[in-house]
C-alpha cells in the first residue's frame, strides 16, 4: 500500500483529495497543520508528500527547508500561489512538482503516479534510466534536489526548464524524440503550447548551462528528431 500524506489546512479539500484519488492502492494521511505533520512523518514512512505552502502554524517552505535535511521523499506542492517567484523557491528548496489551486483530479493523479514511479525507480536502482545528476568541472545539476551550478554559482532555472532538463539526463546520450520531450515537459497538455516553445526552452536551457550557447557541447540537436544530452 502506497501511503500519502496530505498536508492541507482545508479540511473539505483535505477530504476530497482523499475520496477523489482513492484506491485500493493508496492510503492518505490526513494533517492540517505543521505541528500533525511534523508528527506524522517521525511516525510514518510516506511514498509521497502533498504540501500546502499556507499553514495555520507556518509556512510550507520552512516545513519542506527542514525535510530535505534527513528525506528525499517526493514533495508535491500544492498551493494557490501561482506567481513563478513562489515556484522557483519551492523548487529551490527541493520541491519535486508545483500544482497550483484551482486544478484537476485527473492531471493530480497523473502527476502523483509519475513521482511515484520516478521515486521507486530511484530507491530499487532500476537501469531503465539513468540517475539524473551530472557533474563535470563546470557544471553541477541536480535536478532532483533542484540543485544547479556553474563555475560555483547557483542557477535558476524555471518549472519548465528544469523538466527539460530531468528528461534530458535521464536519457543522457540517447536522442529524446521531440513529440516525448513536449510530453514530459508540459504535462498538463500540449494543445495550447507554441510551435516554438521547445525550441525556446532549448535556447533559454543553453544560455544558462553551455559556455558558447551558439555552439552547445551538451544540449545537441538531432536534425528531424529531436535533442540529445551529451
Amino acid at each position: 500500500m502506497t501511503e500519502i500524506l496530505i498536508i492541507e489546512d482545508d479540511k473539505g479539500l483535505n477530504t476530497g483529495i482523499a475520496i477523489g484519488l482513492g484506491s485500493e492502492k493508496y492510503h492518505f494521511t490526513g494533517c492540517s497543520t505543521l505541528k500533525e505533520a511534523e508528527t506524522a512523518v517521525k511516525n510514518t514512512s510516506f511514498d509521497l508528500l502533498i504540501l500546502d505552502l499556507n499553514l495555520p502554524d507556518g509556512s510550507g517552505y520552512d516545513f519542506l527547508r527542514e525535510y530535505r535535511c534527513h528525506s528525499d521523499t517526493p514533495v508535491l506542492i500544492l498551493t494557490a500561489n501561482d506567481l513563478e517567484v513562489n515556484e522557483v523557491m519551492g523548487f529551490e528548496l527541493g520541491a519535486n512538482d508545483y500544482v497550483t489551486k484551482p486544478f484537476s483530479l485527473a492531471v493530480l493523479r497523473a502527476r502523483i503516479e509519475n513521482l511515484l514511479r520516478t521515486g521507486a525507480s530511484r530507491r530499487s536502482g532500476s537501469s531503465i534510466s539513468v540517475a539524473p545528476l551530472y557533474q563535470d568541472r563546470s557544471l553541477l545539476l541536480d535536478p532532483v534536489h533542484q540543485r544547479f551550478q556553474k563555475n560555483g554559482q547557483e542557477i535558476s532555472l524555471s518549472r519548465t526548464e528544469q523538466r527539460l532538463l530531468l528528461t534530458l539526463l535521464e536519457n543522457r546520450g540517447n536522442t529524446v524524440p521531440r513529440e516525448r520531450l513536449l510530453e514530459t515537459v508540459w504535462p498538463d497538455g500540449t494543445e495550447y503550447v507554441e510551435e516554438n516553445a521547445l525550441s525556446v526552452a532549448v535556447s533559454r536551457l543553453r544560455a544558462k548551462l553551455e559556455d558558447t550557447p551558439s555552439s552547445p557541447v551538451h544540449i545537441l540537436n538531432v536534425y528531424g528528431i529531436g535533442y540529445v544530452w551529451k
